[in-house]
């Protein structure tokens, strides 16, 4: 049975998430469709940029992205804290990047403030704190992602009607296994379909921005007629653990993990790498062959969370349901022991 999303993405459980959308037309959402020769790989520049774009106006961070051919994958970290400690003009100067918003609020944010009564102003802070609510909100983030972009891609295509796929699909990271698994995932979904070779040529990828070898920016799924938006940098990577806006493990070890992984993925590479297991993994205890395994079936063989099995009981527990899908895996993949993500 279908979850409300409210279930699905909860703070409480955690502040990680890994979401997936995917086109529903025939129709390419970027690359080239050899069907009609039309080439959209333009349109990775529009998602990449607007993905960085949303993350500097939600309390809303980027570990890591992919751009596929008719999909995309997020890898988001909410900090609602953030959001709480926004003052109101902030909150609904963040908001107007996106939507006018109403006639009051305007005026609250032109010099027409000087003239607004108690009742008016009493009503502003009303508003703002729906839009407080919304500003750390990842179905919101995910609404303004997906919008922006079924709108520009129609008018491109000279059509109407649905774009994507219905809902979103969400999986909750529960802890640093789980966020290291689905980082490393989205980073090698490329170098997996075959686009590219290595991680630094995966383009619009967040592993190949982080090695500094992204392709040029390109224009957001906004109006062009517009002034782009300013674009937030990804989450940093901080190894202590002390910085809870940053991922917990150190960059030198991902990028090791994400090499060592994808050439095992590559069949013609296999066995070429040495058999150590990067030092993160022993850190963390996550069983190397297991990983390798089950990380080119991420979305089949977990459902709606991720995470260690004993992470996937509380939750369960938690959410008053018997089962999720995944413990199984959980067991082979990451041991028994439960390791809550920052």
């Amino acid at each position: 049975m279908t979850q409300p999303r409210s279930a699905l993405i909860s703070l409480g459980d955690t502040a990680w998430y890994h979401c997936v959308s995917r086109c529903v037309r025939r129709a390419f959402l970027c690359g080239e469709d050899r069907l009609t020769g039309k080439n959209f790989e333009h349109r990775r520049g529009w998602i990449a940029a607007r993905i960085k774009e949303l993350a500097a106006i939600f309390a809303i961070d980027i570990a890591a992205f992919a751009v596929m051919s008719n999909h995309y994958h997020v890898v988001a970290h909410v900090d609602r804290a953030r959001a709480l400690g926004w003052s109101v003009d902030e909150v609904l100067t963040r908001w107007t990047q996106l939507f006018t918003g109403p006639l009051l609020v305007r005026r609250y944010l032109s010099p027409a403030r000087a003239g607004m009564d108690r009742a008016e102003i009493a009503k502003v802070a009303e508003i703002a704190a729906l839009y407080r609510a919304r500003l750390h909100d990842l179905s919101w983030f995910m609404r303004g992602l997906n919008e922006s972009l079924a709108r520009q891609a129609n008018g491109e295509d000279g059509c109407t009607g649905r774009f994507w796929e219905g809902r979103f699909k969400s999986q909750a990271l529960l802890d640093e296994q789980a966020l290291l698994a689905a980082m490393a995932y989205v980073d090698l979904n490329p170098v997996r379909a075959g686009m590219a070779e290595t991680p630094e040529t995966s383009d619009y990828t967040s592993i190949q921005e982080r090695l500094g070898a992204a392709p040029a920016a390109r224009a957001s799924a906004g109006d062009a007629t517009e002034a782009p938006l300013p674009q937030a940098p990804l989450m940093p990577f901080d190894a202590t653990g002390r910085t809870a806006w940053a991922i917990p493990f150190a960059f030198e070890d991902y990028v090791e993990l994400v090499d060592w992984t994808g050439r095992a993925l590559q069949p013609k590479k296999k066995g070429m790498i040495a058999a150590h297991q990067p030092k993160i993994l022993e850190r963390i205890g996550v069983d190397g062959p297991a990983f390798i395994d089950f990380s080119t079936r991420f979305l089949k063989e977990f459902g709606s969370a991720v995470g260690a099995p004993g992470a996937l009981i509380d939750l369960c527990a938690r959410r008053q349901i018997k089962y999720l899908r995944g413990i199984h895996t959980a067991r082979k993949m990451f041991g028994s022991q439960p390791q809550r993500a920052a």
